[in-house]
């Protein structure tokens, strides 16, 4: 069979067969017209590099395999040389993994490092941020959001936590709920001084770890999609999505410019010029169909959407 054929076959690219055939790996026969014949042993032995690279083995390192099943045997790793280089590429992915962990946790520790900006360090072990403590102070409605329903979303293009962005003009039909919070604790970082006596202040963490437990139920109930957003910037947000195991994204609007083109309210902190108010919005094919503000307890406010996006329907 010709070369298209075997790689074909074998599920690999006619570029990738060259570069086996380079390495020695196959030797296939040549016909008198000067085309090289491919056989039912090299399209096994193309199939079988490939199944070994894709479980991370390098292909230079696939030869003992290759050789094993040109001596006859019914699989690649019925040789002892074959073992030994599982052996040998298991260890080498351990060496990689650690070297990596190390590498990890000195990008989390400068992280950490620069996150503590602004704040001032914990003197003792940090609060749980993911449970509210007792006797928070309730929110009142001021009033600073009546202005919002039917009021069509900004053509914004704001950054995400994922690394890329989100567009708010272009969100597409459908339902789509839009948290807004204040900040965000992290481990080794205080937050704001007298920052659980500031009316509808804490409780990020909770109420994050609410939408991702109703996560599911949301989507069933016909929101298309979910975000969080706060003037947190995209670094910070994503190591938030990581460690509480986010299922969706967090924008990230530093110059509060959603809040500037919307009025949306705010609040300031020690430390802090301007937070975002906690605050939720319904989206519908770009209009804000309602608003949840203010929201109180934080740590069930997904349930209270959920509660309404099933009542509306």
């Amino acid at each position: 069979m010709r070369i298209g054929e075997a790689a074909r076959r074998a599920g690999v690219t006619v570029k990738a067969v060259r570069y086996y055939e380079r390495l020695g790996l196959l030797s296939p026969e040549r016909n008198a017209n000067g085309y090289r014949d491919y056989g039912e042993d090299h399209v096994r032995i193309l199939a079988e590099i490939h199944d070994l690279s894709a479980a991370g083995i390098s292909v230079r390192a696939t030869r003992p395999f290759v050789e094993c099943l040109k001596l006859g045997s019914e699989h690649s790793d019925d040789c002892v040389s074959s073992l030994a280089e599982y052996r040998r590429s298991i260890n080498e992915i351990d060496r990689l993994v650690a070297s990596l962990t190390a590498h990890r946790a000195r990008l989390v520790a400068r992280l950490d490092q620069s996150a503590a900006r602004g704040f001032d360090k914990e003197k003792n072990t940090m609060t749980d941020y993911t449970t509210l403590p007792d006797g928070l102070p309730v929110p009142e409605d001021d009033g600073a959001a009546d202005h919002l329903p039917g009021t069509a979303i900004p053509d914004l293009t704001l950054p995400s936590s994922d690394g890329g962005s989100i567009k708010l003009g272009n969100l597409g039909p459908g339902r789509v709920v839009i948290y807004l919070y204040p900040l965000t604790g992290r481990p080794g970082v205080d937050l704001p001084d007298g920052w659980d006596s500031i009316p509808g202040a804490r409780g990020c963490s909770t109420e994050a770890c609410n939408f991702r437990d109703h996560f599911d139920d949301l989507k069933s109930a016909g929101a298309e999609l979910v975000y969080g957003l706060s003037s947190q910037d995209p670094v910070y947000q994503a190591e938030v999505v990581d460690r509480l195991r986010l299922p969706f994204p967090m924008i990230s609007d530093e110059a509060f410019a959603l809040g500037k083109v919307l009025n949306l309210p705010t609040f300031s902190a020690p430390s802090r010029e301007s937070l975002y108010a906690r605050l939720t919005l319904i989206i519908r094919d770009g209009v804000i169909e309602h608003v949840f503000y203010p929201i109180f307890p934080p740590n069930e406010h997904a349930g209270q959407v959920l509660e309404w996006l099933r009542g509306n329907g």
